[in-house]
């Protein structure tokens, strides 16, 4: 007992158990408090009540708003505002721009990776420079093998009138291979005034006429494009002819004229045109009939061939027809 009469005991420390036991209180008060704000804001969203939204009066839209998915206007607005800025780019005429820029970037990144254009085989180039050929099939400097489209640069070049086939091959990882086959310049086309150098198809090659092709044949008319090659084959069977030929003139789509290079006019059938021309150039052998004071012929008629005179020569006829006539008249009288 001690002095106030409460019994005695003896003061030990705690042991291993108490300790361990107090410890573990102390880590989980530790631990709660450290979670607590955590438990709170998932307390929260747990039992925070839903919004309940005022219905509609009207119907309709109380059903629409009932049934339409939550956050559609969300949506609605973002397609709106992309909307907006496509017709923006649209309307603006930005659009290739856009394009441009986008192609320009994905070849750059290509470009850095290893397939930048390095090298350019040509094939079958007469007329048009590699430049031309390139520029035409939209290969530039900034083209990057793995996104340039072949048949897409096939199409743009054969759209050149130059250009009748082509072939590109892409050859990884920097190398290009174009083919082409190219149109020849074979006469001259001449309509409504306006002349133009022509293929053999009938294809309109330029409409400016260099010095370069000033020796083609001239065509003259309309229709006459498509069918120059089969009449200029069919007049170069008769040099006698051809040799002299200024133009060739397709009258009404039917029958052609020629002009020759004094001035004269041949007017061919429509039918037995290669007969004609036989017996043209038979007649200008014998009897030198294109070296003649006349300045038509007329061979539309399979029966017969008419010359018109030129003016002096016509005079030169009627005054000696006169001559002729007072000739014989006195010596009528004189009988």
């Amino acid at each position: 007992m001690d002095g106030a009469g409460r019994p005695s005991r003896s003061v030990r420390p705690l042991g291993p158990p108490a300790d361990l036991k107090m410890a573990a209180k102390g880590a989980v008060i530790l631990l709660r408090e450290q979670l607590l704000p955590l438990v709170r804001l998932l307390a929260r969203f747990q039992f925070r009540k839903p919004v309940v939204r005022e219905q509609n009066p009207n119907r309709l839209i109380a059903a629409f708003e009932r049934y339409t998915p939550r956050r559609v206007g969300i949506a609605a607005t973002v397609v709106m505002l992309l909307g907006s800025v496509a017709l923006g780019v649209v309307k603006g005429d930005h659009l290739d721009e856009l394009v441009e820029a986008f192609s320009d970037t994905r070849n750059a990144a290509a470009n850095a990776a290893g397939f930048r254009i390095a090298s350019v085989t040509l094939n079958g180039r007469k007329q048009l420079t590699q430049d031309e050929i390139l520029a035409i099939g939209g290969v530039n400097g900034r083209s990057s093998l793995l996104f340039l489209d072949a048949a897409t640069v096939r199409d743009k070049l054969k759209a050149n009138p130059w250009i009748a086939d082509a072939n590109v091959l892409k050859l990884y990882p920097d190398r290009l291979q174009i083919d082409v086959t190219e149109r020849t310049a074979f006469a001259l086309w001449q309509q409504d005034g306006r002349l133009s150098v022509i293929a053999d198809d009938g294809a309109v090659l330029e409409t400016y006429v260099s010095r370069r092709f000033a020796s083609l044949p001239l065509v003259v008319g309309k229709g006459a494009d498509s069918r120059a090659k089969d009449f200029i084959a069919l007049l170069d069977r008769y040099p006698q002819v051809r040799t002299v030929t200024k133009a060739a003139i397709l009258v009404g789509e039917r029958r052609w004229n020629l002009r020759l290079n004094d001035g004269l006019d041949v007017r061919l059938p429509e039918n037995d045109v290669g007969n004609a021309l036989a017996m043209l150039s038979k007649l200008d052998k014998d009897d030198h009939l294109f070296s003649r004071d006349i300045v038509a012929i007329d061979m539309r008629l399979q029966d017969r061939l008419t010359v018109r005179l030129s003016e002096d020569a016509a005079k030169a006829r009627d005054d000696l027809f006169k001559a002729k006539d007072k000739t014989d008249k006195k010596k009528a009288g004189a009988a």
